[in-house]
């Protein structure tokens, strides 16, 4: 029987290249508000540097629950500060990786043909023709307790939180009011911004100051395999160009800096 060489060594090279840029690749865990924002940033950061990046989206709380466990990403970026310090003080974040990289906004949107009043705020709410409102569940998702927050501070929450259906995450929450499920949602301005909802409805930013400050941290976790890749990762996140791209999806990069 013959061998065929060139075919047994292409297979071999096929394999190692795989096994080489599975390595390399970064495997990162996102709050679903980076949805379209991470997308760019993963597909320029392979372009400039060759190492592919693979985002994984869902609510903070749930990722910090797996991370816990075991789950094997190389980063993880929250919506909030508090689940990032917590792996922190757990031992299970690479020391000086933690960054807060943004803070959230949350805005009012509505499909474009419907008639409820934005210009009222919260208020609008009230409103006989809203039956269901969307927010991300508020037990594990930082977006839903700012939308709770922000409601109790304009005194409708009491009055509405019958008609409150929730999201798993802040992307699912937003796909329910897009699809017709909900009325009105109190989404992230990232995801109001994006392509997939931008020419789908209109929306009204909810003041910063009646909801607490939605701060942002990504952490570099401890049982990373390819911590070279998300070193250079994480430094690219600090870029100007990154800050730039955050601020067009409506983050508010102000604040970014080392805690």
């Amino acid at each position: 029987m013959t061998v065929r060489r060139p075919a047994v060594i292409a297979i071999f090279l096929v394999v190692c290249v795989s096994q080489v840029c599975a390595a390399q690749e970064v495997t990162v865990a996102a709050a679903a508000d980076l949805q379209a924002a991470m997308q760019e940033v993963a597909v320029r950061f392979q372009r400039d540097s060759g190492k592919p990046v693979k985002v994984i989206y869902g609510s903070s709380g749930n990722f910090f629950q797996q991370i816990q466990n075991g789950a094997p990403f190389d980063m993880f970026f929250s919506a909030n500060l508090d689940y990032p310090k917590k792996l922190e003080d757990a031992g299970l974040v690479e020391p000086a990786s933690y960054y807060r990289y943004a803070r959230g906004r949350i805005v009012l949107w509505v499909p474009k043909e419907s008639q409820i009043d934005l210009n009222l705020g919260l208020k609008a709410l009230l409103e006989p023709a809203v039956q269901k409102i969307a927010i991300a569940n508020p037990q594990h998702a930082p977006y839903g307790q700012a939308a709770v927050s922000a409601m109790q501070k304009a005194g409708v929450y009491d009055k509405v939180k019958d008609k409150l259906v929730f999201g798993e995450n802040i992307s699912q929450t937003a796909s329910f009011v897009v699809s017709g499920t909900a009325d009105v949602g109190i989404v992230a301005l990232s995801l109001a911004l994006s392509p997939n909802m931008k020419e789908k409805g209109r929306y009204l930013e909810i003041p910063a100051d009646e909801y607490p400050v939605i701060e942002q941290a990504c952490v570099i976790l401890k049982s990373s395999r390819n911590k070279e890749s998300a070193q250079k990762f994480l430094s690219y996140i600090k870029s100007a160009a990154v800050a730039d791209l955050l601020a067009r999806y409506g983050f508010d990069v102000s604040g970014r800096a080392q805690k």
